[in-house]
């Protein structure tokens, strides 16, 4: 049973990938395209990520990038928006070790003004999914302040914090979206600095990753054993026979799980 668990599991990390692709579904303009998707009753998600000159928006800290992706049924629609920002301030030199970006790459783009509007309309009624939220929030919200457009969750369906239900799903395990990215086996060898829309992208494949167990690994119940006449489902049996495992089915699983511990060279959870 858990080698077959495992190989499902396999089977769905393989077409992760192919989810995250462009879906010609929706074709048009954006307007044209949110109008079908929200005449058609889809939830549109929007992975977002920024960058910034350093850790708090509350002592002046400003957003100097920012990514965002949409994806509408699991697919992304190749709708994205990505704006380098002049902070009119200095960036502090942690920042700059981690994102790269200057003053003097930034002294030319647009100041966050110019862009307020654009952002506020791809973010409009969707919902927003970020990789520790209150921070990218905290951020925008600032942003937002100064210019009196009010706060995120104006604008916004809901906001989705991925660390949050990281640390849910891998209590005590690190949950960085570079620790997420090696857990689910989604390649970010090409990421040597941290960008906007680059995070947003992992981000994609780290959340569907996160997501698709809840649908995929589950019960196959055919209809011709659940419904009985008039295609009616029969309801599922209350008073269930517990089965106990034979000698050898035991030994077979205690076998299996040593291959696992040692496949992953270190002492195996279940051993505490």
């Amino acid at each position: 049973m858990y080698q077959k668990l495992f190989e499902n599991w396999r089977a769905f990390q393989k077409v992760i990938k192919e989810d995250v692709m462009q879906s010609e579904e929706y074709g048009g303009s954006f307007d044209e395209m949110r109008q079908k998707i929200k005449e058609a009753g889809d939830s549109v998600w929007i992975f977002f990520d920024t960058e910034t000159t350093g850790l708090n928006p509350l002592t002046g800290d400003r957003i100097i990038e920012i990514g965002c992706l949409e994806m509408v049924d699991r697919r992304l629609t190749g709708n994205k928006l990505h704006h380098y920002i002049n902070p009119q301030r200095d960036i502090d030199a942690g920042a700059i070790a981690v994102h790269g970006l200057t003053v003097e790459f930034l002294s030319d783009k647009p100041v966050f003004a110019d862009v307020a509007h654009e952002i506020i309309e791809f973010l409009k009624d969707a919902e927003v999914i970020i990789h520790n939220a209150p921070f990218d929030v905290g951020f925008l919200d600032a942003e937002f302040a100064r210019l009196k457009k009010g706060t995120v969750n104006d604008h916004v369906h809901k906001v989705t914090d991925t660390l949050k239900n990281a640390r849910e799903m891998f209590p005590g395990k690190r949950n960085s979206l570079d620790a997420l990215c090696e857990r689910f086996e989604i390649s970010n060898e090409h990421r040597t600095l941290h960008g906007a829309l680059l995070d947003a992208q992992l981000l994609a494949e780290v959340y569907l990753a996160m997501t698709r167990g809840q649908n995929d690994l589950s019960i196959d119940i055919s209809l011709e054993d659940s419904s009985g006449a008039g295609g009616k489902r029969k309801p599922l049996p209350t008073k269930l026979t517990i089965q106990l495992a034979s000698i050898e089915e035991q030994e077979e699983h205690v076998r299996y799980m040593e291959g696992l511990a040692k496949a992953a060279k270190k002492p195996p959870v279940w051993s505490n």
